[in-house]
C-alpha cells in the first residue's frame, strides 16, 4: 500500500484513534490505519496500553472466527 492509499474503512476491531488525513480528522479503527499510522499510533503507548489492545484484537479477531466459522490452516489439523 502506497502512503496515498488508505486501506477501506470496515470497523472491524473496534479500536478507534484520530488521524489526519489530507488535512482532515477521521476516527479510523486500528486495522483502518495505514502501516505509517500505525507505527505513529505504537511509538506513544506504554507497555500496558499496548498489551490490553492486543488483547481486544485477538478478542475481535476470535469473535470474527467464531461468526464466520472460519479458520486459519488445513482441515483436519489438530488443536
Amino acid at each position: 500500500m502506497s502512503d496515498n492509499t488508505y486501506p477501506v474503512k470496515r470497523d472491524l476491531d473496534g479500536v478507534y484513534f484520530r488521524v489526519m488525513r489530507d488535512g482532515k480528522p477521521y476516527n479510523r479503527c486500528f486495522t483502518d490505519l495505514t502501516t505509517a499510522e500505525r507505527d505513529e499510533f505504537l511509538e506513544l503507548r506504554d507497555e500496558k496500553a499496548l498489551r490490553r489492545m492486543c488483547h481486544l484484537l485477538a478478542d475481535c479477531v476470535r469473535d470474527i472466527g467464531d461468526q464466520f466459522d472460519i479458520m486459519r490452516g488445513k482441515e483436519g489439523d489438530d488443536q
